[in-house]
Formats: C-alpha cells, sequence, structure tokens
C-alpha cells in the first residue's frame, strides 16, 4: 500500500494518475481485471482506463462503455458493491463479445466530498476456487477503500495541476497574441504607408519610388520574421513534453475513438528531430487526417512515422473516395495541400500526394531532420 501511495504522488497528469492506481489496485488485491471510469456529463465516461487486458483486447471490445448497471448504480448511489457473481446480480446488462468474462466483483466509488469523480472495481479474484469462488472478502474492501481515499487526492491534485498549466499557456497565448498583434500591425501599418508613398512617386520621381519598394519588401521580411517568431512560441506544449511519436499516438487514439473509421498508427522507431521539424510533421499529420476523415469516406486511414538517415517520412494513407490532384488545383479547392506544402518547404522537406478517383489518397512528407 505505501509503494501504491509513493507511486500515485509521483505523477501529476492525470492519465497517469488512472493508470497508476488501476494497476495498484489490481496488484494489491491480487485480481485477474481492474478499471477506473471517470464520468461525463452525458452518461458515459470521459476517460475509462483498464489493467489486465491487452491493446488487441481492449480495441475489439469496441467503444467506451456507458454508465449503466452495477456502474451506474456506484456513481449515483456512491456505495461499494462487493459481488460472488457479477453476472447473477439483477442489474447486470450484459457485456460485448470481446468482453473479458468476469465474476467476482468489487467496485468503490471514488469521492472528492459529496461528488462522485470515478468509480474503481476490479473483477476476479486469483484464488483457488473449487467450489466455484471464493470471491473479495471484507478485508479486500477495507483496502481498496483507503486506496480509493487517496486516489481521490490524487486525481483531485492531477486535475488542479492540468488546470493550472493549461491557464498558463492561455495566458501566455494571450500575451503573444498582444505582443504579436502590436508589432506586427506597426510593421503592416508602416508597410501600407510606404507602398502609397511608391506609387505616387512612380511616375513623377521613380527613383524614389524604388526606393519605397525596397522598404516595402524590408517591412514585409521583418512581419514575416515577427510572424515566424511567434510559432515558435506558440508551439504545441505536448510536443515539448512528449515529444512527436508520444503527441501523434495520442491524437490518433482520440481520433480513432472519435471516428467510425479505423484509424492507426506505427512509430517504426523514429527518432526525434529538430523543434521546428517535429512541429511542421504533426501540423501536416493534422490537416492529411482532417481530409481523410472529414471528406474522404474512408474506412481506413494509417499513418506511420519512420526513420530515414538523420530524418523521417510521415505517411498517411486512407481508403476513401480519393481526387484528382490537378482537378482539385484548377477548381480552386486545395484541401490544405497548400498550407501542407508551405509547413514542409518550410523546414526543408518534400510532400508528394498520390491519389485518384476511387482508389485513396497517400500524403508523405520527408523532412531531413538535424
Amino acid at each position: 500500500m505505501s509503494a501504491a501511495l509513493l507511486a500515485m504522488s509521483r505523477h501529476l497528469e492525470v492519465r497517469d494518475v488512472l493508470k497508476t492506481i488501476v494497476a495498484s489496485a489490481r496488484e494489491l488485491l491480487d485480481a485477474e481485471y481492474a478499471a477506473l471510469g471517470v464520468p461525463d456529463d452525458h452518461g458515459g465516461f470521459a476517460q475509462f482506463v483498464v489493467d489486465g487486458v491487452d491493446d488487441a483486447q481492449w480495441k475489439a471490445i469496441g467503444p467506451l462503455p456507458r454508465q449503466h448497471g452495477i456502474l451506474a448504480a456506484m456513481l449515483k448511489e456512491a456505495r461499494p458493491e462487493r459481488l460472488a457473481d457479477v453476472r447473477a446480480d439483477p442489474r447486470f446488462e450484459g457485456w460485448p463479445a470481446a468482453h473479458p468474462d468476469m465474476s467476482d466483483f468489487l467496485g468503490l466509488p471514488i469521492r472528492d466530498g459529496d461528488e462522485v469523480i470515478g468509480a474503481l472495481f476490479l473483477a476476479n479474484k486469483k484464488c483457488p476456487k473449487p467450489d466455484g469462488g471464493c470471491g473479495f472478502t471484507e478485508d479486500d474492501e477495507e483496502l481498496l477503500t483507503i486506496l480509493a481515499q487517496h486516489a481521490a487526492i490524487a486525481l483531485t491534485n492531477a486535475r488542479l495541476y492540468e488546470r493550472s498549466r493549461e491557464l498558463t499557456i492561455a495566458e501566455e497565448r494571450s500575451r503573444l497574441a498582444h505582443e504579436l498583434h502590436d508589432a506586427v500591425s506597426q510593421k503592416l501599418f508602416s508597410l501600407r504607408l510606404t507602398a502609397q508613398a511608391a506609387a505616387a512617386l512612380v511616375d513623377r520621381d521613380p527613383d524614389r519610388a524604388k526606393g519605397e519598394l525596397q522598404q516595402v519588401a524590408a517591412l514585409a521580411a521583418e512581419a514575416a520574421d515577427e510572424l515566424r517568431a511567434a510559432v515558435v512560441e506558440l508551439r504545441p506544449a505536448a510536443l515539448d513534453e512528449d515529444g512527436l511519436v508520444a503527441t501523434l499516438r495520442t491524437q490518433i487514439q482520440v481520433l480513432d475513438r472519435a471516428h467510425s473509421a479505423r484509424v492507426t498508427f506505427d512509430g517504426r522507431g523514429a527518432r526525434a528531430l529538430p523543434a521546428a521539424q517535429e512541429e511542421a510533421v504533426l501540423r501536416v499529420a493534422q490537416e492529411a487526417l482532417h481530409n481523410a476523415l472529414r471528406h474522404s469516406g474512408a474506412a481506413r486511414v494509417d499513418v506511420t512515422l519512420e526513420r530515414r538517415g538523420p530524418g523521417a517520412v510521415l505517411r498517411v494513407t486512407d481508403d476513401g473516395g480519393g481526387f484528382e490532384p490537378r482537378a482539385t488545383r484548377r477548381a480552386g479547392r486545395h484541401l490544405g495541400l497548400v498550407s501542407m506544402r508551405d509547413r514542409t518547404s518550410g523546414v526543408g522537406g518534400t510532400l508528394t500526394v498520390e491519389s485518384a478517383l476511387g482508389e485513396g489518397t497517400t500524403i508523405e512528407m520527408e523532412v531531413p531532420g538535424g
């Protein structure tokens, strides 16, 4: 128990705290399965963490569970549930075909004062079962109650930390936006006046007009530098903290659960890249995924990031309806391709787009590394 509490106190990210709580509970009570759900306000779960189920099995189970049956009772009535066989309980409503079979069950609400902020439960205690099941004991329930009390503290602290970080980021972005507005506004105002002066001098004093136009070019370059500097400062926080591979994997897992299409990611040993290149790769991946999921009608989207020499190659492939790139350009519809090409060329990379009607789309971005 001491080791479990220390492990919980080491983490500040909500997801890490949830994983630690679940793994600790499963180990402490010698259970086959453990899970923790954080409810949302719409009858489902904002987060749901399991231990004892591998990734393939979890994927096969399907969407996150809803608040129903015994889980709903724990959340609404805020009381422990200890059952010899969960399947025999009248509130039991079944589970998906790929769901593991469970019998003995122990669940507790996680409470912060009067608020229930989660439900922690275990299933299938590991022990000899000559008569069909030994189940969880009162001692198990007491132990899990202590863990749940500390879990509430750890989870609340993690939420406060993330909220504090979000506010800090928001304040910093607001400051940068204000500075950017002031700096670029001044540059653009000067640019406008200088361009007007050049236009007035073109006919009567071409040499002076040429000088004014050179000043226009210089002011435009300064404005571009201001924007570029702001973009660097506004680099996504997740990249700085987790790196490109972890950030992509997390975002793609969210998209996979949010859309009917299957979305997969394979990192293939890609290593860290210079900061500007990592941000460009992330933005191109996001744009390509947006197109595939919103416009292509794809049933599957595969994202790979693999090492190539000192650099890396990002590939986003979908089996959607595809398009004719040349026809798209002629029609003035770019599907974000211009933005993707600009981001790629801005870090010295190359972008290729392969697509045809009815044959899906593959977008490949290669960056040089550093």
